[in-house]
């Protein structure tokens, strides 16, 4: 991930490549980064909050998936979006139990 950061420390969005996301795991909030591409339009999309342990069973994806459908449905140019791709996919879950608790 090193190879996208500036001089500054600002992300070199020409180095990236559309539409993969990576980790940041130096980044004091952010678990993930992309260069959403589409429709001719660029943009730098930071998504998952640093160091949450998400997707634990399927009750809390599909928890995840109806407070957020509004925004995944934006697309590409969306966090939501990458978080729902990368972060909640249901190959990634832990339990396939249907309850969630609160923290788990």
């Amino acid at each position: 991930m090193r190879q996208y950061y500036s001089k500054g420390g600002r992300v070199d969005k020409k180095a990236m490549s559309c539409n993969k996301p990576k980790r940041t795991p130096n980044h004091p909030k952010k678990s993930h980064i992309v260069k959403a591409c589409e429709g001719g339009k660029e943009k730098v999309i930071r998504f998952g909050q640093q160091g949450v342990k998400t997707n634990q069973t399927v009750g809390q994806r599909k928890a995840f998936k109806s407070r957020h459908a509004k925004n995944i449905k934006k697309g590409k140019m969306s966090a939501a979006y990458w978080a729902d791709r990368v972060k909640w996919s249901p190959s990634k879950t832990k339990s396939q139990s249907r309850k969630w608790k609160k923290g788990s």
